[in-house]
């Protein structure tokens, strides 16, 4: 796994993990471990400046969900417009308003917002971010990783890592030097994308249709432009073929009937949309994540989200791995728990691809009736829009259960408005759910990486008696354990199996944002009990 022959580099300061790719999933990535208190530097092809010219433009409520633990979900939903209803084709619409979640809905915003706040925060932790940094070369040990990079004034330089992870999107050089396969296919040809400015607003907050022309879709950027997707069934073009502007607002006026006076492209591109999956997200000390993993159609706006799932998964792990209390078996779970998630995404969004392109006119036909079918049957249509909604959010989003586990085990910790539980979950630490002070007294060994938090009895959304007398979450807020007659002797047994070995780690983490987040709630680090 070596580059071809270049000058000896120069040595860079090592660091425990070496992100390779600056988007959103490597953002979050690198801000979780460095919290945790993990080094970590992030290599970037691209100039510091974030471009707005960007394809993802929605965050689901399950990223809404992990955001807010890290602080900046409200940053998003401030500047972001709210969706309740995703119109499909025609008769069909797609609900979120029924989801299990405190963000029943989808949020339309710009990647770069999402990849603004999360750069913010992970330089505020201490993440090195070098730009105009091209990796090169990559080569791995017992010890750790050694990564080449070309920096812009053409320096070769070498980083030194426990760890690397390659977060370098779909034509990954990670991936590539790793020499991991990336099967699939190019599911739809010629997409035309597009910023543009509207003499006429669009009657719909999202415009989205499909027809014998090809589909369209609009949605509002939020700063007076629209976002526009196109493709046409009787032409495909290469992707590096130009586009013409003209050409967008012909496609435009086939599908949906109007233009809307589209005018003053701020771009245009074309691109081709791919279903891809890698066999294995890791090689020895080297793991991917986000679309250098996986990639998929656009259809329901997962494929950011979904990325931004593998960083909350990986990024514990790899921290417990870097401290010294998480090893092989811990690692090889984030590829165990994600590889079947973005395995469904791609079932799931190829589907809905699939359905608004189908070639041949019978089969069309076929689609459109059913349909029209699902959503004049009133209950029908609702139940397939509550699926798909639940699909596409990220709420139904679970890993596979122990044997002889507890039914909550695998599954995402719903979030209650107690604020001590809340405050809790935002130290990124495991969290011990549970009123018995003999939970707190038994999690006292695991103190710098466990916190013990008891719902506030006066609230009245503590927790209810049906639901576990003890709860162990984990720091991607998915049910570790949990118990409906916890003894003490049990509580350890789970904390060792899942937080380690009892006693300190390698070394402590830093006091950032989040471990502060337990003082300003009037709670300490091993109790989330009141300060005294």
């Amino acid at each position: 796994m070596t580059s071809s022959r270049t000058p000896t580099p120069r040595t860079a300061a090592d660091a425990d993990v070496v992100v390779v790719g600056g988007g959103p999933t490597g953002l979050m990535l690198a801000g979780d471990l460095a919290a945790a208190g993990v080094s970590v530097r992030i290599l970037e092809r691209r100039s510091r400046h974030l471009s707005n010219f960007t394809r993802a433009f929605t965050v689901h409520a399950r990223t809404l969900e992990q955001l807010d633990t890290r602080g900046i979900a409200e940053e998003l939903l401030t500047s972001g417009t709210r969706l309740d209803t995703l119109p499909l084709f025609g008769e069909l619409d797609i609900y979120f308003s029924h989801l299990p979640t405190r963000y029943p809905f989808l949020l339309l915003s710009p990647q770069y917002d999402v990849e603004r706040a999360l750069e913010a925060r992970a330089v505020k932790l201490g993440v090195e971010i070098d730009y105009h940094a091209e990796v090169t070369g990559l080569r791995q040990d017992a010890e750790g990783v050694d990564v080449r990079a070309r920096l812009g004034d053409g320096t070769e330089v070498s980083h030194r890592a426990r760890y690397a992870v390659g977060t370098d999107g779909v034509r990954s050089t990670v991936r590539g030097l790793l020499g991991i396969p990336f099967p699939g296919d190019t599911i739809l040809r010629s997409v035309i994308i597009g910023d543009v400015l509207m003499k006429e607003a669009p009657p719909d907050l999202l415009t989205v249709d499909a027809n014998a022309h090809g589909f369209a879709f609009i949605c509002p950027f939020g700063d007076g432009y629209y976002r526009v997707l196109a493709w046409n069934r009787h032409a495909q073009h290469s992707a590096d073929e130009a586009v013409d502007f003209e050409e967008l607002r012909r496609l435009t006026r086939d599908v949906l009937g109007s233009d809307f006076g589209m005018h003053d492209p701020r771009w245009v591109s074309r691109f081709h949309s791919e279903e891809r999956q890698a066999p294995h997200y890791r090689a020895g000390r080297v793991f991917l994540a986000g679309d250098a993993a996986h990639v998929h159609a656009p259809a329901g706006g997962m494929g950011m989200n979904i990325g931004l799932q593998d960083a909350a998964n990986l990024s514990w792990k790899l921290a417990a791995a870097v401290h010294g209390y998480g090893g092989d078996a811990l690692l090889d779970s984030y590829e165990a728990e994600t590889h079947p998630v973005g395995k469904e995404v791609l079932r799931t969004s190829g589907a809905l691809v699939r359905a608004a392109v189908a070639q041949s006119g019978r089969t069309r036909l076929a689609q459109q009736f059913m349909i029209w079918l699902a959503g004049h049957l009133g209950g029908l249509g609702r139940a397939v829009g509550r699926r798909e909604g639940s699909a596409i959010s990220g709420t139904s989003i679970s890993y596979r259960r122990p044997k002889g586990g507890h039914r909550l085990a695998g599954q995402f910790w719903r979030h209650r408005p107690d604020e001590r539980v809340k405050e809790a979950l935002r130290t990124g630490r495991f969290v011990l759910l549970g009123r018995s002070p003999e939970l707190a007294r038994a999690a006292a060994d695991w103190s710098d990486r466990v916190v013990t938090a008891a719902p506030d009895a006066a609230s009245p959304d503590a927790v209810a008696p049906a639901e576990p007398a003890a709860v162990l979450i984990r720091p991607d807020g998915y049910v570790a354990w949990a118990s409906d007659r916890p003894d003490p002797a049990a509580v350890r047994r789970a904390l060792a199996r899942w937080a380690g070995p009892a006693g300190k780690r390698r070394h402590d983490a830093p006091a950032d944002d989040r471990a502060e987040a337990l003082t300003e709630a009037g709670l300490d680090r091993t109790s989330a009990q009141p300060s005294r």
